[in-house]
């Protein structure tokens, strides 16, 4: 297969490493690895201390797949399959489609989402929010069903908006489905990051027969080097094809990292709450900077997750304004051009604890930035 390139990831690798100050960086700070063992009890660290470094199980480990079904209403681990979570996303929709199907994807969304159905030669349409609010409607979902409809991709907590559902709309997207009785995809990566006043969705394979839901512990938990993510589904047979799949790419997990995303997940609460409170403080202190500067065109904050769409007031393009901040600062932000958007936005990220230092450095440097 041919697959056009990752822009967002093409354009983390020229300025991530060298940039002096990240400020659009969805996942929060990584935790290091003594904090993770220090609250590992008894069993965990000596399934640490006792590791081989050999082939683990294709799924997951068995323990691994114990403890992510905590946090969901299915209990039986034939229902999860463990990989990169990037990984995860290409199978799934190599086994789920053929070409000529029809797929509905969230817009703007992670590149990954509908290029890898791209390249499969499927028919593809955006389900748009509001630009205004970044609210999505389910009537322009269901609107954009057809005969050949296979598959929706939602991803709520939102990349990058931060726009989250209402229960009641998760409902009536899973109404749209199962009337086409079609799957339903739905990238979770930033599960249980609710900053706003809305209550926490359940995982779509909570809800529906035929969702799929996939998380990780690259955002929630900062722990992005581990590379763990998982699928947990119904269709057990969908996740064998995905296995089978798998046999051809990565085959299994790295066992250190199973053994960490195990400590995770036990004591989730120790990664997930500090991470929040960090983005709530991040996203007021952006609040009153947005207010003072003339640059913001608008700021919607995010209601989820740890990421926000920032209008600017700016006579160049944002990947163009993007560029010559990162040269002239060396602070690195995302344009919109890496979410195939053509207006002025770029995006913001609240997971880091020098975030407010990299907003006092912008704050600086937009007083004498050179538009021209």
């Amino acid at each position: 297969m041919k697959i056009n390139d990752f822009k967002l990831e093409r354009y983390f690798a020229q300025h991530e490493f060298t940039a002096k100050y990240l400020l659009s960086s969805s996942d929060c700070d990584g935790f290091a690895l003594q904090e993770v063992l220090s609250v590992a009890n008894p069993q965990e660290l000596k399934l640490w201390e006792n590791l081989k470094l050999g082939y683990t199980e294709s799924k997951g480990h068995p323990l691994l797949r114990e403890a992510i079904l905590k946090h969901y209403s299915i209990k039986t681990i034939d229902n999860v399959v463990v990989a990169s979570p990037g990984e995860l996303n290409f199978v799934a929709m190599n086994v789920l489609l053929e070409p000529g199907d029809h797929a509905i994807v969230v817009s703007p969304a992670y590149q990954s989402l509908h290029e890898v159905i791209r390249s499969l030669h499927c028919e593809l349409s955006f389900w748009k929010p509001n630009p205004e609010n970044w609210e999505f409607n389910t009537a322009d979902l269901e609107q954009l069903i057809r005969p050949n409809t296979k598959l929706i991709v939602i991803n709520f907590p939102h990349n990058p908006t931060g726009s989250y559902l209402s229960r009641a709309q998760l409902k009536s997207i899973v109404a749209i489905a199962k009337k086409q009785d079609c799957y339903i995809f739905s990238d979770e990566m930033y599960h249980q990051l609710v900053v706003g006043d809305m209550p926490l969705l359940p995982p779509i394979s909570d809800l529906y027969e035929k969702g799929i839901s996939l998380w990780g512990t690259s955002k929630s938990f900062g722990m992005a080097g581990l590379r763990i993510g998982w699928l947990v589904a119904h269709d057990s047979g969908f996740l064998d094809r995905v296995v089978a799949f798998k046999d051809f790419l990565s085959i299994c997990n790295s066992a250190p990292s199973e053994i960490l995303a195990l400590i995770a997940l036990n004591h989730s609460d120790h990664f997930l709450l500090p991470n929040l409170q960090k983005i709530k403080e991040n996203i007021d202190l952006f609040r009153q900077f947005a207010v003072s500067q003339p640059i913001i065109a608008s700021f919607n904050a995010p209601r989820a997750g740890s990421t926000a769409f920032v209008r600017l007031n700016i006579p160049i393009s944002a990947l163009e304004f993007s560029n010559r901040l990162v040269e002239k600062t060396g602070i690195m932000t995302v344009p919109a051009e890496m979410f195939d958007c053509t207006q002025s936005y770029i995006r913001v990220g609240f997971g880091r604890a020098n975030f407010p230092e990299v907003l006092e450095i912008l704050g600086m440097a937009l007083k004498t930035f050179d538009f021209k």
